[in-house]
């Protein structure tokens, strides 16, 4: 990517009055139309604009112009900067909100409350572009305007975006201690599993058609119990 020398315009200038390049040159060189060019040479543009030497300033060499001047088609490149600057950082600030934003923020602050109370604090304020105290009455239901809050979703507002909404949640959760799982219970075992089940044993009420609670041995009459079996021999 190729990029515009300061003062594409004057430097132009400078170019059509000091050297013999072309005007297609000097318009890729400054960036600008070849016809823009020629009316400066002409005095139709530009006028009253003090020529910028690019050579003196460190955008051009005078190599690079020698090698423009004997070749029509070749295409001037600026010089490399001689001091490095380091890249600044971006710092993340608080959030701008518009003015005409900013009295929805307590009911986005009340829709996250609710909704995410998985949420920190710097992340509320993170999103919505608030500060701790307009957070705490609002949670605390101190606010001026407690009354007549409504919880209303930050991203319909257009206080933040869905993605920084999905993102510091998946933060929160990311966070959040895992519960351990209670292993306590255990398989049983092939051998219960496949297990034949055994018949019930008949009682002595089933044999008589009869189910009832069992008896305590104080409880049975023994000739009873003969007289019935007299009469199911009877009966057979």
């Amino acid at each position: 990517m190729s990029f515009a020398p300061l003062m594409p315009k004057a430097t132009a200038v400078w170019l059509v009055e000091n050297t013999s390049l072309t005007f297609q040159q000097i318009a890729d060189f400054c960036k600008l139309h070849p016809l823009e060019v020629k009316g400066i040479a002409d005095g139709e543009v530009a006028t009253g604009i003090k020529g910028h030497d690019p050579v003196t300033f460190g955008q051009l060499t005078r190599e690079e112009i020698a090698k423009g001047e004997a070749n029509g088609e070749h295409q001037l490149h600026l010089a490399p900067p001689k001091v490095k600057l380091p890249e600044a950082k971006k710092v993340r600030g608080a959030r701008y909100t518009p003015l005409s934003r900013r009295q929805d923020r307590p009911n986005a602050i009340l829709w996250l409350v609710r909704n995410h109370p998985e949420l920190k604090d710097a992340q509320l304020m993170r999103l919505v572009g608030t500060t701790k105290t307009t957070l705490d009455s609002v949670r605390e239901r101190s606010h001026w305007n407690s009354a007549n809050l409504a919880p209303l979703d930050p991203v319909t507002l257009g206080l933040c975006s869905q993605i920084d909404l999905d993102f510091e949640v998946a933060r929160a959760s990311k966070d959040k201690p895992k519960v351990e799982e209670d292993r306590s219970q255990t398989l049983v075992s092939a051998e219960i599993t496949t297990a034949k089940s055994q018949p019930e044993r008949t009682s002595e009420a089933d044999v008589f058609g009869q189910r009832s609670a069992p008896a305590k041995e104080e409880d049975i009459d023994v000739d009873s119990v003969f007289a019935r079996l007299k009469g199911l021999k009877t009966k057979e």
